[in-house]
């Protein structure tokens, strides 16, 4: 059997419908990186300033807080299906996972509504289903 070219196996995905999204695979919980976070708001074109920590010692350990609309950017309210962010994920790998995170962009079919799950941390992708209580 032939092997099917990357870049023909992409436009399959694409021609049939994949929706790719971003999990968190460790213990601890989703977070990026300083360079990732960095990248992803030039990447959305989202404006963004930089001021240093109150702290010095979290200055040193962290870097320059950024700012989003006179607000720190948080990373964990980027949409994790949001194409910049997988961008981000792909181009970086391990240099975008945050301090305890190990970032992974899984793939499911477009026609799923999806939730993300997590225990301690560690994240899944799980089919939204109906629940009463």
């Amino acid at each position: 059997m032939a092997e099917i070219n990357p870049e023909h196996e992409e436009l399959l995905k694409q021609l049939r419908g994949v929706q790719k999204i971003v999990i968190n695979k460790a213990f601890g919980g989703f977070g990026l990186s300083r360079e990732a976070v960095i990248m992803y708001l030039e990447l959305a074109g989202i404006s963004y300033t930089e001021e240093p920590q109150g702290d010095r010692d979290t200055q040193t350990r962290l870097g320059n807080r950024i700012i989003v609309n006179d607000e720190e950017f948080q990373s964990y309210d980027i949409a994790r299906d949001d194409p910049c962010l997988v961008t981000v994920v792909r181009r970086l790998g391990s240099k975008a996972n945050g301090d305890f995170a190990k970032l992974k962009v899984v793939e499911v079919p477009a026609d799923v509504d999806w939730v993300i799950s997590d225990y301690d941390g560690q994240e899944w992708v799980a089919e939204k289903h109906r629940i009463w209580r």
